[in-house]
């Protein structure tokens, strides 16, 4: 499956952004999506996931819980991160990711977007 994310910018520390990740080539509703983020010199974090089976009750990792919110669209191929009241530790590339499960780690996602830049300002 082909993953393609976007929405990312640069937005005020408080700021919203929603970003997208559109979804091809294979059976979307097959897959788990997950969202992951990598800042400038840190390793890889778990954001948030959303199973096959759910369009909105998702998993989230604490630093964003209440604030991000996972949603899919199975009719668009489509997944969305809602993320409010961001904060400048916020700021990293975003990636969207596809597996069989949904999981806190990224090695059990089998297919990754390129990624897009939230740039949290204080």
């Amino acid at each position: 499956v082909q993953l393609q994310a976007s929405g990312g910018g640069l937005v005020q520390a408080g700021g919203s952004l929603r970003l997208s990740c559109a979804a091809s080539g294979r059976t979307f509703s097959d897959y788990a999506m997950g969202w992951f983020r990598q800042a400038p010199g840190k390793e890889r974090e778990f954001v948030a996931a959303v199973s096959r089976w759910s369009s909105t009750i998702g998993t989230y990792a604490d630093s964003v819980k209440g604030r991000f919110t996972i949603s899919r669209d199975s009719a668009k191929n489509m997944v969305y991160l809602q993320m409010n009241s961001l904060k400048p530790e916020d700021t990293a590339l975003y990636y969207c990711a596809a597996g069989a499960f949904t999981s806190r780690s990224g090695s059990q996602y089998d297919y990754w977007g390129q990624g897009t830049q939230v740039t949290v300002s204080s």
